[in-house]
């Protein structure tokens, strides 16, 4: 929650239709440096006068059906106050696509029906047990 001036003087600096994406996605508004982009297309932003500590670091996902997989390694670190260089300053938390990686980000479905399943084919050491009653 911010306060009326602080909130005027964010749509002052950032612009009307910037503020309406953030009230809109964030829920707050907010203004700040821009960090750097990953290769998804997120935006990390980092604003160290004026914001609460521990909430001076946020992201402006490309794609609004957004999940925190999204976000890249180096970039989490980052994020969670690990490190204090973003990958776009530091080498070590710069990462390089492998061959075998996906281009396109491929989505966690671990609470969705798409989600794997596994499917045993060995057979059960225990079997359940069904009484059998006989006739009286």
């Amino acid at each position: 929650m911010s306060t009326i001036m602080r909130t005027l003087r964010n749509l002052r600096s950032i612009g009307l239709k910037e503020y309406g994406h953030q009230l809109h996605y964030i829920g707050d508004t907010k203004r700040g440096t821009l960090v750097g982009i990953d290769r998804y297309g997120n935006k990390y932003f980092e604003n160290l006068e004026e914001e609460l500590p521990l909430r001076t670091r946020w992201v402006d996902y490309k794609d609004h059906e957004f999940d925190p997989s999204q976000i890249e390694p180096g970039w989490h670190a980052w994020m969670s106050y690990m490190v204090d260089k973003s990958p776009a300053e530091d080498k070590l938390l710069q990462r390089s696509i492998r061959a075998w990686e996906p281009e396109k980000h491929v989505p966690v479905m671990s609470a969705s029906r798409s989600a794997f399943k596994t499917f045993s084919t060995t057979k059960n050491k225990y079997q359940p047990w069904t009484p059998i009653a006989a006739p009286r």
